[in-house]
């Protein structure tokens, strides 16, 4: 669990208004049950662990009928209206606290559709952008062979991955620089597929925060299956060895 600190305020922005088509499901990936529980609820556990006092922006469908409040464990929380695009959602979420946020609290964006992100990587990219000056994300060095297509469906050429990251959530900005860093992503019609590259939009270098792996983005129906074992294996990580000893307490 991270301390945010005395007189410090971390926004949690999370946008679950996608319909989630490439699921092929009959609701929402958000909404999916994974281990007894939705998506949803998996992902707002697992920031509720690691950030129990941090407000929590919430930007859902305005018609969405499967969200159930129960499973919010966030005692500072509002509903916000979800976009059309994720970048509209956050912006609605920016939009709603503007009365009560100031440019220098940190916003913290992370994908309804990532529940398996490591406590240790939440604490350590807070520990590490909680002073930065222009804020970062977790990201994973790219590991695979790069293939850049000939836009026909046959290689092209092979790129080098040096240098190349994947890039993950949470991303984590000034609440002031974001907002600036989306409208002017927005007025320029740049395509925003993440809050990392309206920032760099503006000639700034968010800091690449390295994380876990296994901080997948349920996307296609195999990679449901895969967080359920994800989930799993991190439940076996937190268990004590079978040779550590404990002592009773009298």
């Amino acid at each position: 669990m991270s301390d945010c600190g005395a007189g410090e305020r971390l926004w949690l922005v999370v946008p679950a208004a996608g319909r989630g088509r490439r699921m092929g499901a009959g609701l929402p990936k958000q909404y999916l049950m994974l281990d007894g529980l939705p998506v949803l609820a998996h992902t707002l556990a697992r920031l509720h662990q690691a950030f129990p006092a941090a407000r929590l922006c919430l930007c859902l469908a305005p018609d969405d009928a499967y969200f159930d409040s129960a499973w919010v464990p966030f005692a500072q929380w509002r509903r916000t209206p979800g976009g059309a695009e994720r970048v509209d959602s956050v912006r609605n979420a920016l939009a709603a606290v503007a009365d009560s946020a100031s440019d220098d609290d940190l916003v913290m964006v992370h994908d309804v559709a990532r529940p398996c992100v490591a406590l240790t990587d939440l604490e350590c990219l807070y520990a590490a952008l909680r002073e930065d000056e222009v804020g970062g994300l977790l990201a994973t060095p790219a590991a695979d062979t790069m293939k850049r297509d000939d836009g026909r469906g046959r290689v092209a050429r092979t790129e080098t991955r040096r240098g190349l990251w994947h890039a993950q959530t949470p991303q984590v900005f000034r609440y002031g620089l974001l907002r600036r860093a989306l409208a002017e992503a927005i007025k320029s019609r740049l395509e925003v597929t993440d809050e990392a590259s309206a920032v760099e939009a503006l000639g700034l270098s968010p800091r690449l925060v390295p994380g876990r792996r296994d901080n997948i983005k349920i996307t296609r129906p195999e990679d449901l299956a895969l967080a359920g074992h994800i989930l799993a294996a991190q439940r076996d990580e937190s268990l004590p060895s079978s040779g550590q000893v404990h002592e009773e307490t009298p």
